[in-house]
């Protein structure tokens, strides 16, 4: 860890490394003890940090709990530079009096995008087929050898959780002439589903319909193994399923049997159970696309994301409210 000190400036941790220019940003207002050599800290380490600051800057390979706040006597601010927060323990965290942020909206339209490459890679076997040539096979080919995938055009999308990216995919799907269907929470207005040419329908419904299903919900204990082998089960044989969400909303143990037993076609997985660590049985399979978290990794919308998550700990420590405060209410603000 390295630490920049200048008298009476509030100091902050920015727990994994960030653009430089940024840092540099961040140095000009702050103290600030930065991890530029990107090393995962330990849960002691990472308490022992967040009990010398007045904000952090953290991932999702920072998990943010009463533990980790035990030292926490001067902290304002946990800044998650990321949309999703289940590192999170949001209730710990507001028991604290600490404000909790992250960054939605900025990735939305980066993360729909490749929602949609990983359904296409998937259906079509685009790394199998990678993956075929480099194993010296395409002196095989033929009209039925050549690894042959699913139509994208004209099927049918379900769509697992309907908020702002899984619309954004939806209408993706619309250049394609897809059929779209999903499930959420709650129905969107008939306004946002006219937008998106979209139906709501029964999660049961959706997983027996669909041609290809992508997951695009936030992780909670409620949508711990959303899909499992009972919900695969019900799902076409030609069918693919795709997950951009979080780990554990689909068991994977369950998946790669699946995969395996061929019950479905194939899978497209970003996200995994105890990542970074990915189940030894997925590795082995060649219908799954594997990418390690990569959906809103562009240039532009990462450094969208880290520029928003300095404007909470800035607003924060100001004395204003940030931007996008996750645990408002529990806070009063």
């Amino acid at each position: 860890m390295n630490t920049t000190t200048t008298p009476n400036k509030p100091k902050i941790l920015v727990a994994r490394a960030i653009f430089p220019e940024a840092l540099a940003e961040l140095e000009q207002s702050f103290d600030v003890i930065s991890n530029q050599a990107d090393v995962v800290m330990t849960p002691q380490a990472l308490q022992e940090q967040l009990g010398k600051v007045s904000a952090a800057l953290v991932t999702g390979s920072e998990r943010i709990d009463a533990n980790a706040l035990a030292k926490a006597k001067n902290l304002k601010i946990v800044a998650n530079i990321s949309v999703g927060y289940n590192n999170f323990d949001v209730p710990a965290i507001s028991a604290a009096g600490i404000m909790a942020t992250n960054t939605p909206d900025v990735l939305t339209d980066t993360t729909a995008d490749f929602g949609f490459a990983l359904i296409m890679a998937t259906a079509r076997r685009v790394t199998e087929s990678e993956r075929w040539i480099r194993d010296g096979h395409w002196n095989q080919w033929s009209i039925v050898t050549n690894p042959l995938g699913m139509d994208i055009h004209h099927s049918t999308l379900g769509i697992i959780g309907m908020g702002r990216i899984g619309q954004g995919i939806a209408k993706r799907a619309l250049g394609f002439g897809m059929k779209v269907i999903y499930h959420n929470r709650s129905r969107l207005p008939e306004a946002d589903e006219k937008a998106c040419n979209a139906r709501y329908v029964d999660k049961e419904t959706l997983l027996k319909e669909a041609d290809h299903v992508i997951l695009v919900l936030p992780y909670s204990a409620e949508n711990h193994h959303t899909i499992g082998a009972k919900e695969i089960a019900l799902m076409k044989p030609t069918a693919t399923l795709v997950n951009i969400a979080r780990g554990g909303i689909v068991d994977d143990v369950a998946l790669a049997a699946a995969l395996k037993a061929k019950t479905i076609f194939a899978a497209g997985l970003d996200v995994f159970e105890g990542e970074p660590t990915v189940h030894p049985d997925l590795l082995k399979l060649s219908n799954v696309v594997l990418a390690p978290h990569i959906a809103s990794a562009t240039e532009k919308t990462r450094r969208a994301m880290v520029s928003l998550a300095i404007e909470n700990v800035k607003a924060a420590l100001a004395g204003a409210k940030p931007p996008s405060l996750i645990n408002a209410d529990a806070l009063g603000k």
